[in-house]
């Protein structure tokens, strides 16, 4: 899913987790559409694998809600829901396509890497890749109850999201063409220090053009 998908779940999360404490509910909101979005800031060093947790966020989660339960500060519920929605962004990566520039192509059979099983887990595909239409709509439909539940400075952000979410929705496929282009352009040296998924798309495109010139 794309990342603004996944801040949009973090945020409905926060505000599942504001029931806790109402006062603090645009702090829950604010920090789940963050912690929803942070997992991905691995995008180029080891995505969906250094910061994705399914199974240990998953247990984080529990301590850090139940301490906000009995303790319920603007810190304990903002941690509460930002690691609640980042361990959530890291399940629902399993419900979307593989770890590949083109997803739709299903080559891949990695969704999310699991720390506690020590292996890849399979995508599920559900939602079948990041840009896809189900993604948009998921995004769109979680976009109209969060911007009621808002207002000010997150009601713009949201408003965004969705702007471009729709924008993403539109290139992806494009996006994913131009990336293998620009790969191949690249100097030999930098090529090791970009991700494997890029490289291998882009050496399949370069010999696709190869046979027929």
């Amino acid at each position: 899913m794309m990342a603004t998908t996944h801040g949009l779940l973090g945020l409905a999360l926060g505000a599942v987790i504001a029931l806790l404490a109402p006062e603090h509910a645009t702090t829950a909101m604010a920090a789940g559409l963050l912690g929803g979005v942070a997992p991905d800031l691995d995008l180029y060093r080891g995505h969906r694998r250094t910061l994705h947790f399914p199974v240990y966020g998953s247990i984080l989660t529990a301590v850090v809600v139940a301490i906000a339960i009995l303790v319920a500060t603007p810190v304990t519920v903002a941690l509460a829901a930002f690691v609640a929605a980042a361990a959530l962004h890291a399940a629902t990566d399993v419900l979307g396509g593989g770890l590949e520039l083109r997803p739709w192509e299903g080559n891949s059979e990695r969704a999310v890497y699991s720390h506690y099983h020590g292996r890849w887990l399979s995508p599920r595909r559900w939602v079948p890749y990041d840009g896809s239409l189900h993604d948009l709509g998921l995004a769109a439909g979680l976009a109209v109850p969060a911007v009621l539940w808002t207002d000010g400075l997150l009601q713009l952000i949201i408003a965004g999201a969705v702007v471009v979410s729709l924008g993403y929705t539109l290139l992806r496929k494009r996006l994913a063409a131009i990336a293998a282009t620009l790969v191949t352009l690249l100097p030999a040296a930098v090529h090791p220090h970009v991700p494997e998924r890029y490289r291998s798309t882009a050496n399949s495109h370069s010999n696709t053009v190869s046979r027929y010139q």
